[in-house]
């Protein structure tokens, strides 16, 4: 799985820009005061004359890429995901959903793998927020593979799209040639018959290997990565659902309004399964060292392992 190399997707969304921004000029980046944090710093080193710098007013930053929007430039509009998707949501809703404008949000440092700065900034509501919003398309990418072509299909779509990115360095494990990015597509990464992990961001390499020690007890698991949560491929999961005998949804948010949220609404709509939601069990988060926050939210591998074994 690639276990070796561990990139950060933050990391990979400012590398990904730099490389998309050579070829597109229409390619702006604004950020809040924080491009070290949220790496576009390598943008604005490469592309100064494209950068802009909005201060810390995000709301503001959102009614910029907004305005930028509507004379044929493509924003990528980046800061953290709980001030992107918190903050600044009604101007997200009103300036950028509301008349659907090409305006990408790139969110760094979400759920609680942001560590030790804490349940204020630890975002585990965002994807259900971003949900909402009519129109808005929404990405949550495994790995710095998956996250770099997250980017370039976000600039590719008409309209607004969040892409969901985190702090913590990441095993990449999309490496490999057949490896292949559709928007709104499900990839099943493990074939299996007895249950069905569904996962995103993270989460999805936690699950692999959760699935490994599963195995090893005889229970043969699927393991599908939904790296898109809207649109979200009903497809697979209902083919999951027909074939297997439960659904297990893994997720670094909450387990409200989230990927379990959308699962269970894909479920209860065209077939009726037996499911559970591994995530944040609506609490917050707290300050902490982010692997040992993902231990104690059972959201590591052995986490996983155990609550489906309870189950």
């Amino acid at each position: 799985m690639g276990d070796t190399v561990k990139i950060a997707t933050r990391d990979s969304y400012g590398n990904a820009l730099v490389e998309l921004g050579k070829e597109k000029d229409n390619l702006v980046v604004l950020d809040a005061d924080l491009a070290a944090a949220t790496k576009t710093a390598v943008f604005k080193k490469a592309f100064p004359e494209r950068h802009i710098d909005c201060g810390i007013a995000e709301a503001d930053m959102m009614g910029i890429a907004a305005g930028l929007a509507t004379c044929g430039k493509v924003p990528f509009a980046s800061t953290f995901a709980m001030f992107a998707a918190g903050r600044a949501f009604e101007q997200v809703r009103n300036s950028i959903g509301y008349p659907h404008l090409n305006v990408k949000i790139g969110a760094t440092h979400a759920g609680i793998s942001v560590g030790e700065d804490g349940a204020s900034h630890q975002c585990n509501e965002d994807i259900a927020l971003m949900r909402t919003i009519p129109g808005m398309t929404i990405i949550n990418p495994s790995d710095d593979v998956e996250a770099k072509a997250a980017v370039k299909a976000a600039y590719e779509i008409d309209g607004p799209v969040y892409m969901r990115f985190g702090r913590l360095a990441v095993p990449v494990i999309n490496d490999n040639p057949d490896y292949k990015f559709e928007l709104g597509k499900g990839v099943l990464l493990k074939d299996g018959t007895d249950i069905t992990i569904i996962a995103t961001g993270l989460e999805v390499c936690e699950s692999l290997k959760a699935a490994e020690k599963l195995e090893a007890d005889g229970i043969s698991v699927r393991v599908i990565n939904i790296h898109t949560i809207k649109p979200i491929d009903s497809e697979i999961i209902v083919k999951a659902a027909k074939e297997t005998k439960k659904i297990f949804t893994v997720e670094e948010h909450s387990i409200i309004g989230g990927l379990g949220g959308a699962v269970a609404e894909v479920l209860a709509e065209n077939y009726p399964s037996p499911m559970y939601r591994i995530g944040v069990r609506d609490t917050f988060g707290e300050s902490g060292p982010a692997v040992e926050l993902l231990h104690k939210y059972r959201l590591d591998a052995d986490g996983i392992y155990e609550q489906i074994k309870e189950r």
